[in-house]
């Protein structure tokens, strides 16, 4: 791979070499070629050969003795960006590649890491629908921050440093978002509108997530608001997390409602395939528009729907992109779980 294969080709090539020596054997005991035999007693046991992605990702990389900055700097030589943070989460297993950009990234490093091709590719599970969704905590009738997003203990952190306002203080009536990719195939711009009613006197404030997609250590940025006004935020640029406090234009009583709006800039993370939202409460609305540049527009177009905590489709429909270079979902009583749409290039 570039300049960095010659450099490590022996070293590659060795590694080829010891999985096939004899050293490991995949046999029943995994003893190294001894079959269920048991190693005679004192004598430590081998580790267990890696299994999942991680594990492969992570044994590969010690085995070659590339550092991640050198990973990170050959797969750009590639025309491929991926940060050393990125790759760092991608060996401990706290992400893993789901874009068309790591995808690539991870053929490459099969190549970079002397392992035959689709050894880390065939690991990977389906990809989860990005998305940016607007929650509190565990609403009545809804779901808590990890059991829409697991792992997420970080936004929660977050919702704690705000004194985020609890769940269930303000039913959204409706969300509407416009989602917006360029003719480089890049989504770039997030357009919200939610009406939204108080189911409790004296609400003045809401607190609202959005998430950078997997590889960007950049964070969203909200702009345009209307009908309220941008309080606090917090970024953590390491995982391209951005939460923000919008204080409403008047406090809401009990009954009242209002309509926020804002714009999202989302940072470049190579070409899009998909956008989704996470429902954590029940909305009597939601249509998306995903608006795609006239003179780039995918082939294929689908609509998505999960239900919480699944990574499986339990509903596909097809989609149709009509003149207008647009396509869009309509869902009335959404309950909590996942709605989006994705689409293909070529």
């Amino acid at each position: 791979m570039g300049s960095q294969q010659p450099q490590h080709s022996g070293r590659l090539r060795l590694v080829g070499q010891r999985e096939h020596s004899g050293e490991r054997s995949s046999g029943p005991g995994g003893q190294g070629g001894q079959g269920g035999e048991q190693p005679p007693p004192g004598i430590p046991v081998p580790p267990a050969l890696p299994s999942g992605f991680a594990d492969v990702l992570n044994a590969a990389i010690e085995t070659s003795g590339l550092s991640l900055d050198r990973i990170r700097a050959a797969l750009a030589k590639q025309g491929v960006r991926i940060s050393v943070t990125t790759l760092s989460y991608w060996r401990r297993g706290r992400s893993q590649p789901e874009r068309a950009t790591s995808l690539r990234a991870v053929h490459l490093l099969e190549e970079l890491l002397g392992l035959r091709h689709t050894a880390l590719t065939s690991l990977l599970g389906p990809p989860r629908p990005r998305g940016r969704w607007v929650t509190q905590g565990p609403a009545p009738d809804g779901l808590r921050v990890e059991q829409v997003w697991p792992g997420e203990a970080e936004i929660a952190e977050v919702f704690t440093e705000l004194d985020a306002p609890p769940a269930g203080q303000l039913e959204r009536q409706s969300i509407h978002d416009s989602y917006y990719v360029d003719a480089s195939r890049r989504g770039h711009l997030l357009r919200m509108r939610q009406v939204v009613r108080a189911t409790v006197d004296g609400v003045t404030r809401h607190v609202v997530v959005h998430k950078a997609d997997e590889g960007v250590d950049t964070c969203p940025e909200i702009t345009s608001v209307r009908h309220a006004r941008l309080g606090r935020v917090r970024r953590r640029p390491l995982n391209g997390l951005l939460v923000a406090e919008l204080l409403l234009d008047r406090p809401l009583a009990l009954g009242d409602s209002t309509v926020l709006e804002y714009e999202v800039h989302i940072p470049d993370s190579g070409p899009t395939i998909d956008y989704g939202r996470f429902f954590p409460t029940p909305v009597r609305e939601y249509v998306l528009q995903v608006h795609f540049d006239p003179a780039s527009v995918p082939v294929q177009c689908e609509r998505f729907d999960r239900a919480p905590g699944t990574e499986v489709d339990r509903h596909r429909e097809p989609l149709w992109i009509g003149a207008s270079a647009s396509a869009h979902v309509l869902t009335a009583d959404q309950q909590p779980g996942q709605v989006g749409i994705r689409w293909q290039w070529e």
